[in-house]
């Protein structure tokens, strides 16, 4: 079992770290953790590192330039704090190879923020439902169109090559004892 002063000094680092996200404040965001570390589960994507994060968040915000959250709940584990949330935004640039489709999207996800036993975050490893994203963003094209016929085979081209993209082991940890 955690002291209360572990749950409250946890606590302020995880909203801190949404907070500084919303602002794109990376350096403020980077600073949460001593070696900055994404596990993004559906995708199965690790950013490990500084260099690796940055550019995530980079390539994240030209591909929705206004993504944001909205907290839900907030939970403490063991060795980690639990975050439901909403993530917002609009599809206005590419996410890798798939073109902008100007949907927007509100999708209900899940963040562990693990702590090791020394309370120094050690990763943020995500869970969300990828088909809800797409399904929301796919709602910004015009199927009524010719134009809007020809970016929907793009945009699924470029889902597809995603899908082929190499894949990162995430790692399963062990939960710690008290």
């Amino acid at each position: 079992m955690i002291s209360v002063k572990a749950r409250e000094a946890r606590e302020r680092v995880v909203l801190d770290h949404f907070a500084d996200e919303v602002a794109q404040d990376w350096d403020a965001t980077l600073s949460t953790f001593p070696h900055p570390r994404y596990e993004l589960v559906p995708t199965e994507t690790v950013h490990d590192g500084g260099v690796s994060v940055r550019s995530y968040y980079h390539d994240t915000r030209i591909a929705f330039p206004d993504q944001r959250h909205e907290m839900i709940a907030l939970r403490h584990a063991d060795d980690a704090v639990i975050v439901e949330f909403y993530l917002l935004g609009t599809h206005l640039g590419p996410l890798g190879p798939v073109p902008p489709t100007g949907g927007t999207f509100k999708v209900r996800m899940t963040a562990f923020f693990v702590f090791d036993e020394n309370e120094v975050l050690v990763t943020e490893r995500v869970y969300f439902d990828q088909l809800t994203m797409m399904r929301q963003l796919l709602g910004g094209v015009n199927l009524k169109s010719v134009s809007g016929l020809i970016q929907l085979v793009r945009i699924l081209r470029g889902f597809a090559k995603m899908g082929k993209e190499p894949k990162d082991e995430i790692p399963a940890v062990p939960a710690r004892t008290a």
